[in-house]
């Protein structure tokens, strides 16, 4: 079994920053692909940025410039430093994971950006 626990959401003004962080434990095989993705109320879940083995990142156009994927494979956590946060930003944010054949979700994190 594999549990992914996501921390650092919350509410912050329009131009400021926030940092996401998700660990992944349990019965974990070979994390190939770490993600972030976002759902907001009454919208499809979109995936916000993603990063290989390798290191290698895409980025939803709507964050690029502005939030940065990193992973740390010996502490299998990833990151995500959102900054410029505004109002469109606001979503649960869910980690996920692929390890191996098998696919994990987060429970999610919300992110509030709000004056």
């Amino acid at each position: 079994q594999v549990q992914l626990v996501e921390s650092g959401g919350g509410l912050v003004q329009p131009g400021g920053s926030l940092r996401l962080s998700c660990a992944a434990s349990g019965s974990i095989f070979s994390i190939r692909i770490m993600a972030w993705y976002r759902q907001a109320p009454g919208k499809q879940r979109e995936l916000v940025a993603k990063i290989s083995g390798a290191g290698s990142t895409n980025y939803a156009n709507s964050v690029k410039g502005r939030f940065t994927i990193s992973r740390d494979n010996a502490k299998r956590t990833v990151y995500l430093q959102m900054n410029s946060l505004n109002p469109e930003d606001t979503a649960v944010y869910l980690c996920y994971i692929a390890d191996g054949p098998n696919d994990y979700w987060g429970q999610g994190t919300q992110v509030t950006v709000s004056s």
